[in-house]
């Protein structure tokens, strides 16, 4: 008799926790987002026919950084070493978990045989390389805001280096004076490079001798 008791006494309890079980409610678990989103177009001014986003600040070596979290900050080439490269045929990215420090060589851009190199606007270690410029190298002429970024940076002190960046009205008077110089070395390129509204063309190499160019990248690209 005890035991048919004991043996009454588990069944009930297992029929309760069953229907308890049944009215768990399972909650999914959220995996954390491993790969970086598009950036989004930003707003833009043109600047003396280049084009230059409101949101993102500018090394004077003609690359852009946009800090899309306290450390992790996506960096570009500028609309301006776009249009000066004209073309590109190959674009060769540092690997991830390299240390890159700010002004240092951060890419290097194939045209036609020869190379224009383009340095860091921040300092950190390389989280992520834009994959897709190695199918389509084109992608950073053609979309150097968005589509077309280098390489995003895990900058634990990117605070600090943003201090060193150009943004707002310094920025637009930086272009200005860029193209006023590039305008005053190359005066064949008065057609090429716009002076008040429309936009300069964007093969400006095109127009330059091979010397000319590889002169002009390693000035205004600080290499």
């Amino acid at each position: 008799m005890t035991v048919i008791l004991v043996l009454a006494t588990v069944v009930i309890f297992l029929t309760i926790d069953y229907f308890r079980s049944r009215k768990r409610v399972s909650v999914p678990v959220t995996e954390p987002v491993q790969e970086l989103a598009r950036p989004a177009r930003p707003r833009s001014s043109s600047v003396s026919g280049f084009e230059l986003p409101d949101n993102l600040r500018y090394h004077p070596g003609h690359t852009w950084a946009l800090q899309e979290s306290p450390t992790l900050v996506r960096a570009g080439l500028d609309d301006f070493a776009v249009k000066l490269i004209g073309k590109c045929d190959a674009v060769l990215l540092p690997k991830r978990g390299r240390w890159i420090r700010q002004g240092q060589k951060i890419a290097t851009v194939l045209r036609d045989g020869q190379k224009a190199e383009l340095v860091s606007p921040i300092e950190g270690e390389i989280a992520d390389v834009n994959e897709e410029l190695t199918k389509d190298p084109g992608l950073v002429c053609r979309d150097p805001y968005a589509a077309g970024w280098l390489v995003a940076v895990m900058s634990p002190d990117a605070q600090t280096n943003f201090r060193n960046l150009l943004g707002g009205d310094i920025a637009r008077r930086w272009m200005a004076e860029a193209a006023a110089r590039l305008r005053a070395k190359m005066p064949a390129l008065a057609g090429a490079v716009a002076q008040d509204g429309g936009n300069a063309v964007s093969d400006i190499a095109a127009h330059l001798s091979e010397q000319n160019w590889t002169e002009l990248t390693h000035e205004f690209f600080l290499t």
